[in-house]
């Protein structure tokens, strides 16, 4: 998952600060003790900052008719199978329904699928839940399963879901509610990705219908959520109504309507919620955090994540195909400085491009043992500078794409191309609208002529393999087609091992070969940040907002 993400100059820590301006040093010096909020589960410490990770926030005192959220950018469509980023994820997640579902404490459930069974290695079959109830009224089917499904598998549909279902072999109807999946081979991840967007059931018939012409503006999306599509205005709104006959009580929308109000400019966001004129929104701008946590329209919230921001590399044939370049230019990035100046500390310098709660399934002794072998990247500019030289860097041009969110997207950007220019490249940022940005993650010839660009990449299942897996020669988001023989071997050993020993000692392989070689560039973790007004209540701050219907638990604050 990827959102669009941009940068500002950065020589050494003191020159973040100059270049962050006077609202943003005022923010950081702010920013000085802890985010509280009911459900309190854990604290990280931030080189200026600690913060709280919010379990829940307080629960509704009722129900409430409407409200309003900020979402930073316009999605491009609600077709789920095209859905691979924070806009439309976050709205979909209260539309549509996956077979199962992720929920914020990270854990899996039945959904529409109210269970599976692996009677053998290669096949997984599903029993559908009965009188599940699409919006247009209609009953689901395992029909509908089979053919929502079957879209990732198919050419024509461009799934960016493509790669989870790269070892199935058939989907089919084996019963009015029963579907089997077969798998040309044993795949540990397959039926953890039917809880995120992969899962994804729509009406066939909606399908049928609406042809290349799904989910866009006019035509909408016919799921079974807790909220229906309502409408779109194009470059304005978008709105969802409670669907009254939503089968699951305890995910029953509380509120009438939802209208998510696209804004891109970060700063009239961060108006927006100090005025009272939008209710909440996700991905808070980093520098508001400070003014945030102090006004009286409302609560800003941290939750866990599995997000660690990082520069992809798009472009090896150019000076960055050399791995001793992309470690030069990882080890003259300023990452600490970046925190303090991009996220007022709220966050920790990533050593990998997986965050540390995705192993926790692995006995405490293997973590540890995992965390020693990594490779480090110490901030160190001099020694940056000989091993790019020793790769005969020598001013060669580098494009390094991004877009205007916010001053933390800005302070990355500009600190990747200031250490660009301390190993001896010559970088050019080129700055897009949100929606462009976006393009990046889905269509290829959006990345040509592009080397690096920002993304803020979370996992959709609770496994490093999530990640690593989209490094692997043949997947759609190896987005700077990177090749190696025994990253792609280790993964392979994770899909198919089924044994937790197993699948974690491959996914660790997997692990030190792509940090050695750096396809991405680490930079920085930090949790999930959710602004809540003084109207509203119930939300769960967690990454799986993005599959998670969390809009239905919002209400009225007491």
């Amino acid at each position: 998952m990827s959102p669009a993400t941009s940068g500002t100059p950065l020589r050494r820590r003191s020159a973040i600060r100059n270049a962050a301006a006077a609202a943003l040093a005022a923010g950081m010096l702010l920013v000085t003790t802890a985010c509280t909020g009911s459900g309190t589960t854990a604290q990280g410490q931030g080189a200026a900052t600690a913060f709280q990770l919010t379990d829940k926030t307080p629960a509704p005192a009722g129900d409430v008719d409407s409200f309003t959220w900020s979402i930073y950018a316009e999605p491009t469509t609600l077709d789920y199978a095209h859905a691979y980023d924070f806009p439309p994820n976050q709205i979909l997640a209260n539309v549509c329904e996956s077979l199962l579902r992720w929920n914020p404490d990270l854990t899996t459930s039945p959904n529409l699928a109210t269970s599976y069974t692996n009677p053998t290695p290669t096949t997984w079959v599903y029993q559908i839940r009965p009188g599940v109830r699409f919006h247009d009224g209609t009953t689901l089917t395992a029909d509908d399963v089979v053919a929502s499904l079957r879209r990732n598998l198919d050419p024509q549909t461009a799934s960016v879901w493509a790669n989870p279902f790269r070892n199935v072999k058939s989907v089919d109807r084996t019963g009015p509610l029963e579907v089997t999946v077969t798998l040309t081979q044993p795949d540990s991840t397959f039926n953890k990705y039917l809880a995120a967007g992969p899962g994804t059931v729509e009406s066939a018939a909606t399908l049928a219908t609406s042809g290349n012409d799904y989910g866009n503006p006019q035509t909408g999306v016919n799921c079974t959520g807790p909220f229906s599509f309502g409408s779109w205005t194009s470059g304005q709104s978008l709105t969802l109504e409670r669907f009254g006959d939503y089968w699951n009580p305890a995910l029953k929308a509380r509120s009438g309507r939802v209208k998510f109000v696209f804004l891109n400019d970060a700063t009239t966001r961060v108006n927006a919620f100090q005025s009272g004129e939008v209710d909440g929104g996700w991905m808070v701008p980093a520098d508001a955090y400070a003014a945030l946590r102090d006004t009286a329209a409302g609560t800003l919230y941290f939750g866990r994540n599995t997000t660690v921001a990082d520069e992809v590399v798009s472009n090896l044939k150019g000076p960055l195909g050399d791995p001793r370049v992309r470690r030069a230019l990882l080890m003259a990035i300023d990452r600490e400085g970046i925190l303090k100046a991009g996220v007022g500390g709220v966050g920790e310098v990533a050593h990998s491009l997986v965050t540390d709660n995705l192993w926790n399934d692995a006995p405490a002794a293997t973590r540890e043992a995992i965390q020693r072998d990594l490779p480090r990247y110490p901030y160190d500019p001099a020694k940056a500078k000989a091993l790019a030289a020793e790769a005969g860097v020598n001013g060669q041009k580098v494009v390094i794409a991004t877009s205007p969110l916010d001053s933390q997207t800005t302070i990355i950007t500009q600190a990747v191309a200031q250490a660009a220019t301390a190993i001896g490249l010559k970088p050019q940022i080129d700055s897009v609208s949100a929606e462009k940005y976006s393009t990046l993650f889905t269509d290829p010839a959006a990345r040509e002529g592009v080397d690096l660009f920002l993304t803020f990449w979370n996992t959709s299942i609770a496994d490093p393999l999530d990640m690593y897996g989209v490094l692997r020669s043949d997947a759609f988001s190896n987005y700077g087609r990177w090749s190696d023989p025994a990253f792609d071997a280790a993964v392979d050993r994770a899909v198919a091992a089924h044994d937790p020993a197993e699948h974690t000692a491959a996914n660790a392989e997997a692990q030190r070969i792509a940090l050695r070689e750096l396809p991405w560039l680490p930079l920085y973790t930090q949790p999930v940040s959710v602004f809540l007004g003084k109207r509203i209540t119930g939300v769960q701050p967690s990454i799986a907002y993005l599959y998670y219907p969390w809009a239905a638990e919002i209400g009225a604050s007491g």
